[in-house]
């Protein structure tokens, strides 16, 4: 049955031809480069642009120009998507449909027992604390910050865990607890967030901050002397809520690759192994997040920085339809909630997504609605592309799909084999899109267009100036690529009401430290490529996406097992079948796979440590 639902701004439903979802993947061969060759070559090519144009044909970015079936396709500039009627999704869709926000059921608010493995710190377990009169906000904000502040001299005197923050602006953080604690104490708390500590990713404004971007200050450039204004609306949904901002998040530099790796701010740690990157661009948040320092994180995502990290971190991350929670000067990049458990994901992105009166593109969708608990679910498998996955990595993903389509407990949903158009030029698409907005984007930080890429490091330098490289032409030629990509979507969609498609959210289960990558960085394009095999599609689409721990598996190097997360990607506007699903996989590893959920061997209990009982 074909859905009812209504969108401004669809494709509309077209099948792709059948020689276009023949998928034959290819090898890549950019060069990877760290140390002082890394050094010589981005010196080099960032000043020469014959060599930069080698390094962009090299990516194979040019190919879309000889793919002369889309002639005729339209361009598509922007997968802008308008879910406006949502009358098939739930039997009580006619008094919810029209609610900014939905309300939080027990289920959401109610704390985990203290049994189950592998527990993590939760919304609910904050709002406990406080109305238990067992702790203050003050009190816990006390505790957490000498854990996350880089402004502690000496350097050395800063705690292992604060490298997933770049600044905080102490007196602010504690304004707003005391605050909170003000209302706490009068009775009146503002709801479950009052008090419960968030961070936001470096890159995303917040009123008084400078959103450095995970670059090295350079006040040569007037840049880093201008603070933001305005506090990005997810952000200020929570402040108002009550929720304490307790800082910026490292990143990987402007967003520019999935490793985390930043000579200059530093690189967080992955906890569940330290010999492992804890995945990019929302290094900070994945890693603090997987830590226990705080529940909630805000990041961005425009090549998979919301789902890789919480991928190789053990935690969860949603990434919203394209203009969900706030509007941004891309045709890739949204903003969205990262959480360390699906109860908080959920709470966190009702509360982000409220509509904004001033932003017209975000205030336009109709609120996601959850589905009905007697719609037929489908889980989309593309054997083709899963087959790209290591092999450890597919083993943990077919268990976890195997236990939520053989179980009513676990999902009961239907497996339906699927074909994808353009699984390798899309791709490419993607990332030369990616890297051509990185060089505008570069450019309006600077006075002189020519200094663009002078407050950038080494590899960023290389991959930006690799981007100024891109023609209109193959631009236009990328769009319309995304344009049949998001009709043959339409087109599952509506064959399949509800479809989740799944996937691993990357095909190896953690990125490798190398000797030398923490000094100038590392450059490797055929491996970052291959971590965004499976995120890309999301953001090119401008579908929702979620992923979720679904197993862990031996590393190569290092103590520890690594996480592999599951995602799964939904039509435009069904974030909340994404969250239930993710609620689902929460319970398929709590309740049927071995050993349950794991914590880092190093997680903190905040509550504990606010508490007493518990040092760090």
């Amino acid at each position: 049955m074909a859905s009812t639902k209504k969108f401004l701004n669809h494709p509309g439903a077209k099948e792709a031809p059948a020689h276009i979802l023949e998928f034959q993947p290819e090898a890549d061969h950019n060069p990877p480069m760290r140390g002082l060759p890394l050094v010589a070559a981005s010196m080099l090519i960032s000043n020469s642009q014959w060599l930069q144009k080698f390094m962009w044909s090299n990516a194979k970015f040019g190919q879309a120009k000889y793919m002369f079936e889309l002639n005729g396709e339209q361009w598509r500039a922007q997968p802008n998507v308008i879910p406006v009627s949502s009358s098939s999704s739930s039997s009580s869709s006619s008094s919810t449909s029209s609610q900014p926000i939905l309300s939080f059921d027990p289920s959401l608010t109610t704390p985990q027992p203290p049994t189950v493995r592998g527990r993590f710190t939760s919304i609910a377990d904050y709002h406990a604390a406080y109305a238990s009169g067992q702790l203050t906000p003050l009190q816990v904000i006390d505790a957490l910050l000498p854990l996350i502040r880089r402004d502690i001299k000496p350097k050395q005197q800063q705690s292992k865990y604060a490298v997933a923050f770049i600044q905080s602006k102490v007196d602010e953080v504690l304004a707003e607890a005391k605050a909170s604690t003000e209302r706490w104490q009068a009775g009146r708390p503002l709801g479950v967030l009052d008090g419960v500590p968030f961070g936001v990713k470096d890159d995303t404004e917040v009123e008084g901050y400078v959103s450095t971007m995970g670059m090295k200050v350079d006040e040569r450039f007037e840049y880093f002397k201008k603070p933001a204004t305005e506090t990005v609306w997810p952000a200020k949904k929570l402040r108002e809520a009550g929720a304490i901002m307790v800082g910026k998040m490292n990143q990987h530099e402007i967003g520019m690759d999935t490793t985390g790796c930043n000579p200059a701010t530093g690189t967080a740690t992955n906890w569940y192994n330290t010999k492992y990157f804890p995945g990019g661009s929302s290094s900070g948040a994945g890693s603090a997040l997987s830590a226990g320092l705080v529940p909630i994180a805000i990041g961005t995502d425009a090549g998979g920085s919301m789902r890789i990290p919480p991928a190789f971190c053990g935690v969860y991350g949603l990434k919203p339809t394209h203009n969900r929670v706030v509007s941004r000067n891309s045709s890739m990049c949204v903003v969205g909630p990262m959480c360390s458990n699906p109860s908080d994901l959920t709470i966190a992105y009702r509360i982000m997504a409220q509509p904004n009166p001033s932003d017209p593109a975000q205030s336009s969708l109709a609120p996601s609605i959850p589905p009905s608990p007697t719609a037929k679910k489908y889980l989309g498998l593309c054997p083709e592309w899963i087959a790209l996955a290591d092999a450890d990595v597919r083993t943990t993903f077919n268990r976890a799909v195997e236990t939520l389509c053989s179980s009513p407990s676990f999902g009961g949903y239907e497996l339906v084999t699927i074909k994808l158009p353009y699984l390798r030029e899309g791709q490419l698409a993607h990332a030369a899109t990616c890297l051509t907005e990185a060089a505008a984007d570069a450019r309006n930080r600077v006075t002189n267009p020519d200094d663009y890429l002078k407050p950038l490091n080494y590899p960023n330098r290389i991959m930006v100036s690799m981007g100024a490289q891109t023609p209109a032409a193959d631009y236009l030629r990328y769009n319309q690529l995304r344009h049949v990509i998001m009709q043959h979507l339409a087109h599952l969609y509506e064959q399949y009401p509800g479809l989740l498609i799944v996937t691993p959210t990357t095909p190896m289960a953690g990125w490798p430290i190398m000797p030398g990558d923490h000094v100038y960085g590392c450059s490797d394009g055929n491996r970052s490529i291959r971590n965004m095999t499976y995120v890309w599609y999301a953001n090119t689409s401008g579908c929702p996406a979620v992923t979720c721990p679904g197993g862990y598996v031996e590393a190569q190097q290092g103590e520890g097992k690594l996480p592999v997360g599951v995602m799964a990607m939904a039509e435009w506007g069904e974030e909340e079948r994404l969250l239930g699903f993710a609620r689902e996989m929460e319970r398929y590893l709590a309740e049927a796979y071995e050993g349950g959920r794991q914590r880092p061997k190093e997680w903190v209990d905040v509550l504990g440590v606010a508490k007493g009982q518990v040092k760090v």
